[in-house]
């Protein structure tokens, strides 16, 4: 296991971060509507900017890998996309035309960084790209059939699919192509006909609960998702066209909040607990759990069902 780091922020809670590509930079709210940017120095991390546009609560950051950009969104409806002007050495905001009437809650750049998703309150998700005529980002809405409010997204490696996971305890994979945008991408098992705002794939986890972190695998061939029923469950849509199968990993634990894909067949979760636990697989229908990443804590066991 890698040598750990501990920094102290405050006392605050931190409601949303987010880290640069090369870990040098972070980017945190502290249960505010300000938005601090930390650099890594020697001794430490120093502030180096703060960004104060938005008027309530930071709820989502994500900082592009490639080009820096800083996308972040909040309970006030709103988004900015912040890019750095060396020239003066500030970040200049430009807003982003979400159209929706309820808090923002999840913010995402796609993988190219030409667009990105912004889920909502307000039962849809805006997906974000830059109007070249206008000079500003401007939106599409994905509505149907989401019926809550969207709590995490996730992009597919293609740039072109989205997954959602909502209040409404489904989990569900859509299309979000943009003509002028994207390019059509190749048939996969999600399908190979992607229309904006088309459904490639609605699951649930089956036993109720909001569903609060969606992820694909780093091939985007199978979906990830964690339930307040403290489960997490693999979904692995059929190429020919026949009922996915879905896979149910059910804990004794607390709700799990968050995951993450280490590999195709390794998946870190983390919630309540709050201990980061490793789900393994051999074969792609055995998931189960395999050790808890926080030393002193002892295994436990779980069941696996398959659907």
């Amino acid at each position: 296991m890698s040598h750990s780091e501990v920094h102290q922020f405050g006392v605050v809670p931190i409601t949303a971060h987010s880290f640069s590509a090369d870990r040098q930079q972070v980017a945190i709210c502290q249960n505010t509507d300000k938005v601090q940017i930390y650099h890594m120095q020697n001794d430490g991390w120093a502030l180096e900017h703060t960004l104060v546009d938005h008027d309530k609560l930071v709820t989502s950051i994500d900082i592009a890998p490639k080009t820096g950009r800083i996308l972040t969104c909040s309970q006030d409806r709103n988004a900015y996309v912040w890019t750095f002007d060396s020239q003066v050495g500030i970040y200049k905001p430009t807003l982003v035309l979400l159209r929706i009437n309820r808090a923002a809650t999840f913010a995402r750049w796609s993988p190219n960084e030409d667009k990105f998703a912004v889920a909502s309150g307000a039962r849809c998700i805006s997906v974000c790209y830059f109007e070249e005529d206008n000079d500003w980002w401007v939106s599409k809405h994905i509505k149907k059939p989401i019926r809550s409010t969207v709590l995490s997204i996730d992009w597919h490696p293609n740039n072109v699919l989205l997954a959602s996971g909502s209040a409404d305890m489904k989990a569900r994979v859509f299309s979000a192509f943009v003509k002028g945008v994207d390019k059509k991408p190749p048939p996969s098992v999600w399908g190979d006909k992607f229309p904006f705002n088309t459904v490639c794939g609605e699951f649930s986890n089956g036993t109720g609960g909001w569903i609060h972190s969606v992820a694909f695998s780093p091939s985007g061939d199978a979906l990830a998702f964690t339930g307040h029923d403290s489960s997490i469950n693999i979904a692995y849509p059929a190429a020919d066209g026949g009922p996915p199968a879905l896979i149910n990993v059910r804990t004794t634990n607390l709700p799990l909040l968050s995951l993450m894909w280490q590999s195709e067949t390794r998946v870190i979760a983390v919630g309540h607990d709050c201990s980061p636990m490793l789900f393994e697989t051999t074969n792609g229908s055995d998931w189960h759990f395999s050790q808890s990443l926080d030393q002193g804590k002892k295994k436990e066991h779980f069941r696996w069902l398959c659907f």
